[in-house]
């Protein structure tokens, strides 16, 4: 049974950080593509980053780079996702997807989701 847990969602300031995990049960990522993909309130669900084990291929979305990093630890079995300089576009649902091919940014290619992580920017 694979399943996805996020967490480390909260309440930040703009300019502020956060680190947001992905647990990995029933399987191990070795073979598969970690995303992270956010919806916020009236917006479609849109790809953020995502990393995938067998080849060190990563991606992000043009809106987060430089910003956010995304990692793995293999022997946790988890990935995160660091949010620097948070600003008020990015409160969103964050979720993290996986598939077991390579990374990509289209959320209709990936076959097991978390329930999402809240994260919210307000001065």
């Amino acid at each position: 049974q694979l399943q996805l847990v996020e967490s480390g969602g909260g309440l930040v300031q703009p300019g502020g950080s956060l680190r947001l995990s992905c647990a990995a049960s029933g399987f191990t990522l070795d073979y598969y593509a970690i995303g992270w993909f956010r919806h916020a309130p009236g917006k479609e669900r849109e790809g953020v980053s995502c990393i995938s084990s067998s080849d060190d291929n990563t991606h992000y979305a043009n809106s987060v780079k430089g910003r956010f990093t995304i990692t793995i630890d293999n022997d946790k079995n988890t990935v995160y996702l660091q949010m620097n300089s948070l600003e008020p576009e990015d409160p969103a649902v964050y979720y993290c997807a996986a598939r077991d091919w390579r990374c990509a940014l289209t959320s209709s290619m990936y076959n097991t989701w978390g329930q999402g992580t809240q994260v919210t920017v307000s001065s």
